[in-house]
C-alpha cells in the first residue's frame, strides 16, 4: 500500500477505535451486539459509530467526485463526535484538495423530541435506555466536536460546523453546491428537513447517503426518504451500503 492508503487506513481505525480490537458485530445477536455497542461507543475513544463498510463507502464517494470533477463541497448532517467529518477532511488532504469545504451540520444538543403520535418508534427510542441513558440522545457540544477533529490535525478553514436545528440552520447556510451529502440524523423530520433544504444543491453525479434508511425498528427514516423521492420523482436506484445504510447517485440536472 502507498502512504496515502496507509494513512487513511490508520485514520479510519483510529476514528472507530479499532486499532486494538474489532467493532461490534451486528450478526452476533441483538443482546450481544447491544452490549458490545454500548461498551465500545460510550467511552470517548471512538469518535464515530459508523461501521467500516460505511466509512469505506464514504471515502469511495469522496474520491469518486474528486476523480470525476463533480463540483461542490461535502456535508454530513448529524455529526455526533465528528468522525465522518474528519475522514472527509482527511481524504481531501491526501489528494491535495484545497478548494472544497467539509461541512458538519448538527444541533450539537442531541436529537429533537419526535411527535409521538406520528412517529411512535422514534418517540420510544428517544426516551429509551440506549439513546437517552447510554448515549445522552447523541448530544455532543460543538467545542468537543472541534476538539475531536483537531486531535487528528484536520481542523482548519476547510472544516465548517453549522450549529442549529436543521429546519432553521440549513435554509440559511452559505452553501452553493454539494458533491456528497451524508444524512445521518436518525428521525423522520430531521431527514426531511435536510433533504428539502439541501437536495437541490447536490450536483449531478453527486452522492446522497442515508445512514439510517433501513433502521426500521426504531426510526421512520425510510418513510421520510421514500416520500421525498416520490414527491420529487427521483428514480435513481437506492443501493445498499450495508444492511441499514443506503445511497443513490444523482444523475439528473
Amino acid at each position: 500500500m502507498d502512504a496515502n492508503t496507509l494513512y487513511l487506513e490508520l485514520l479510519k481505525r483510529s476514528l472507530t477505535d479499532t486499532l486494538h480490537g474489532r467493532e461490534p458485530d451486528p450478526e452476533a445477536g441483538m443482546q450481544r451486539y447491544m452490549l458490545d455497542f454500548i461498551r465500545h461507543y460510550v467511552p470517548e475513544r471512538a469518535i464515530t459509530m459508523l461501521p467500516r463498510a460505511r466509512l469505506d463507502h464514504l471515502q469511495a464517494c469522496v474520491e469518486d467526485v474528486l476523480e470525476r470533477g463533480v463540483p461542490g463541497d461535502l456535508l454530513e448532517a448529524g455529526v455526533w463526535r465528528g468522525g465522518a467529518v474528519a475522514l472527509m477532511r482527511g481524504v481531501l488532504a491526501v489528494h491535495g484538495v484545497t478548494d472544497r469545504v467539509v461541512w458538519g451540520a448538527d444541533s450539537f444538543e442531541g436529537l429533537p423530541e419526535p411527535d409521538a403520535a406520528r412517529f411512535p418508534r422514534e418517540a420510544a427510542a428517544h426516551d429509551g435506555p440506549v439513546l437517552r441513558d447510554a448515549l445522552q440522545n447523541l448530544a455532543v457540544g460543538v467545542d468537543k466536536v472541534r476538539a475531536n477533529i483537531a486531535r487528528f490535525g484536520l481542523l482548519d478553514a476547510q472544516v465548517q460546523l453549522l450549529p442549529g436545528w436543521f429546519g432553521e440552520s440549513l435554509p440559511r447556510a452559505p452553501l452553493q453546491r454539494l458533491a456528497v451529502l451524508r444524512v445521518d440524523c436518525d428521525f423522520y423530520q430531521s431527514t426531511r428537513d435536510v433533504l428539502e433544504s439541501l437536495y437541490d444543491k447536490v450536483s449531478p453525479g453527486g452522492h446522497v447517503i442515508i445512514d439510517d434508511y433501513a433502521e426500521d425498528e426504531w426510526t421512520h427514516c425510510r418513510q421520510a426518504v421514500d416520500e421525498f423521492r416520490a414527491e420529487r420523482g427521483i428514480t435513481e436506484p437506492l443501493r445498499a451500503v450495508d444492511g441499514r445504510c443506503y445511497a443513490w447517485q444523482r444523475t439528473e440536472s
